[in-house]
């Protein structure tokens, strides 16, 4: 236990530092962008003005109440500590709206759509591999290099994909959007049965795009596994071939798991670009509204987000391996 304290105390540690480093990144890089968005502000605020002063106060007005005429260093520590309360600040581009009820409003729709599709592809993935490292034939020499060819595509390439052929060509999906923009949402199977509608080509294009990096790490994982030397003298002793490769597949499982939450985690960043695709209502689309609006609160605050669930992601998995890996486990005896 003491080894294990150790372990987990130095991972605490380096995240914590890493974790610092990405908080100041997080503000500092989108600041840097060129451009004035409080000046973009003012000119829409004072559309028809004619009078240089009450424009310049009008101005000022906007850069006290964003803070924008504070030093670099004071504005990150105000940001910080208000970050610090759940106060992420107001829009740019969607003022006077905060930018927490914006987050909270599209993160529902990401995760609605990422953690099922991404869950299904590590599932039917590490399915694919495992048959294909043990029965090999057409599985292994068709299925799963086509679906190895789909998984190299880019997301924003599977998205444009799947948007030409099903909603352009057939006609028989929705092109963009959460729901039909005509319906109020509500809990009604009007509102429900568009929701699906739209949600099927964003979903099956993270899926296709899951499954065949997660198929060809679970092949190469039980391969190896299978030629393993446990399982030669297991096989000489005569236990039953069902029973060996109940373990190998879960020796082979390991790295999976770790693949299966860098995905949860990196799911805020990863396919985002799918989102922007179909404009559908979650952080993807949000990201991209704040990158061309150069709206410096929004943007830090999704960025620190996909931060800390990219990071926790990262240490769950450290912090399970010190639990049931028996490798990690030596190495902190020794």
């Amino acid at each position: 236990m003491k080894g294990l304290r150790k372990y987990y105390g130095q991972k605490i540690m380096w995240y914590l530092l890493t974790f610092i480093c990405a908080v100041v990144l997080n503000f500092v890089l989108p600041r840097l962008m060129p451009g004035d968005p409080v000046a973009a502000i003012t000119a829409n605020a004072t559309s028809g003005m004619t009078s240089s002063v009450a424009i310049q106060k009008v101005y000022e007005d906007y850069a006290e109440k964003f803070g924008t005429n504070l030093p670099m260093w004071q504005q990150f520590f105000k940001w910080a500590g208000n970050a610090l309360k759940g106060d992420f600040g107001i829009s740019f581009t969607q003022y006077p709206r905060t930018v927490s009820d914006i987050i909270g409003s599209a993160v529902g729709w990401t995760l609605a759509l990422q953690l099922p599709a991404i869950i299904i592809g590590w599932l039917i993935g590490n399915l694919l591999g495992a048959i294909a490292a043990y029965k090999k034939g057409i599985m292994d020499k068709v299925i799963l290099p086509v679906f190895l060819f789909v998984s190299n595509v880019p997301a924003f390439g599977m998205a444009v994909v799947l948007l030409f052929i099903f909603s352009v060509k057939l006609g028989i999906a929705p092109a963009a959007g959460g729901y039909q923009s005509s319906l109020i949402p509500s809990f009604n199977w009007t509102f429900v049965k568009s929701v699906i509608s739209h949600y099927q080509l964003p979903f099956f294009s993270i899926v296709l795009v899951t499954i065949g990096g997660q198929a060809i790490g679970m092949r190469s994982m039980s391969i190896y596994e299978l030629n393993a030397d446990y399982v030669k003298y297991s096989r000489f002793l005569g236990i039953k071939d069902r029973k060996i490769v109940r373990y190998v597949f879960r020796n082979a499982m390991l790295p999976q798991i770790t693949g299966l939450a860098l995905s949860l985690g990196t799911m805020m960043g990863g396919a985002l670009v799918s989102e922007m695709v179909f404009s559908y209502p979650g952080l993807g689309t949000v990201m991209l509204q704040a990158v061309a609006g150069q709206d410096y609160p929004l943007l830090s605050a999704c960025t620190l987000l996909i931060t800390i669930m990219v990071l926790i992601a990262n240490l769950a998995v450290e912090l399970i391996y010190g639990l049931i890996d028996p490798r990690v486990k030596a190495a902190q005896q020794d």
